[in-house]
């Protein structure tokens, strides 16, 4: 990892880094998996990337490494990147459990990971790039844009917010999210609405564009979440 000037953005402030052992890693990742269709968006991703045999492809901000794990069965390598220890433990554990062999970690976030290889075919990163505020999105994003081939294929996934009806929107997702997951789920959507960085969609849209990212499709869900499959111009 790259060591930031002292007046750039610290990711590691914004991220729990501090996640122990397997134990609480796993329990991170069960308690995603009972709100969320952890499977089906890696599949809906995967088919959205359009990835194929032989092809590189990055999980940026991989967490507990479901999507590499998922991509690794149809793709020729994956490159699972994280700055958290923990869950790069977590995700090389799981890929020797599963069998995987094709799954290479490194540590680094948005703004400190410095790539080494050739370009990748695609790259997906989901619910991570908000921990940024818009400023550094946009070079995180020209980061990304550089380590993919022409014509290579991006797909983020993240809060973004409509702007009409924005409030309402917020008090149905927390509404849903407590129904699915109980008070701490609904408490921790909260504390990320208070307190984290995801914008609004049409800011989104001109950082993508600005970054040299074509929107091909963008799928927007209860005026809260976005998925933006595009392609590197």
């Amino acid at each position: 990892m790259t060591t930031n000037a002292a007046w750039e953005w610290d990711e590691s402030k914004a991220i729990n880094l501090d996640f122990g052992d397997r134990a609480v890693v796993a329990a991170y990742d069960a308690r995603h998996g009972r709100f969320r269709d952890i499977a089906g968006e890696n599949e809906a991703a995967l088919a959205g990337l359009g990835v194929r045999p032989g092809q590189v492809v990055a999980d940026f901000g991989c967490g507990t490494g479901a999507f590499a794990r998922a991509a690794a069965r149809r793709c020729g390598a994956v490159v699972a990147i994280d700055l958290s220890a923990a869950m790069l433990d977590f995700v090389e554990w799981k890929a020797q459990e599963e069998g995987l062999t094709n799954i290479v970690c490194r540590r680094g976030g948005f703004l400190t990971y410095e790539h080494e290889g050739p370009l990748f075919d695609a790259i997906h990163t989901g619910l991570a790039l908000h921990h940024l505020p818009d400023f550094w999105k946009r070079k995180a994003l020209d980061r990304l844009a550089g380590w993919l081939k022409p014509g290579g294929r991006f797909h983020l996934l993240d809060v973004v917010f409509q702007e009409e009806n924005s409030a309402a929107n917020i008090d149905a997702w927390i509404a849903q999210m407590e129904t699915k997951g109980g008070t701490a789920v609904a408490d921790s959507i909260r504390a990320h609405v208070a307190k984290e960085y995801s914008t609004l969609a049409w800011i989104m849209e001109g950082l993508l564009a600005r970054s040299g990212f074509r929107i091909d499709r963008a799928e927007y869900s209860g005026g809260v979440l976005a998925n933006y499959y595009c392609t590197k111009a």
